[in-house]
């Protein structure tokens, strides 16, 4: 993935990052060398966003209960 710089010196972030860490308007966000002198971009607050399981968490309802659950695979009426 790459972008090209502007004439003022500006990037796009592209919008796969932009959604990798959460970034939303008004989002500030720092650059860093990592130990292998790599340019890191990272949000400037530190926060890291939910991971994709997390951001699915809830989402099932409460379902069936656990008796419930095996009367269905038992087959029972």
């Amino acid at each position: 993935m790459s972008t090209k710089v502007t004439t003022k010196g500006q990037v796009t972030i592209p919008k796969a990052v932009r959604d990798l860490l959460d970034l939303k308007p008004g989002s500030e966000v720092k650059f860093r060398y990592n130990a292998n002198r790599e340019i890191v971009l990272e949000r400037a607050d530190g926060q890291h966003p939910p991971s994709r399981f997390e951001k699915l968490r809830g989402h099932a309802g409460p379902g069936p209960t656990t008796d419930e659950m095996m009367a269905m695979l038992r087959g029972d009426d």
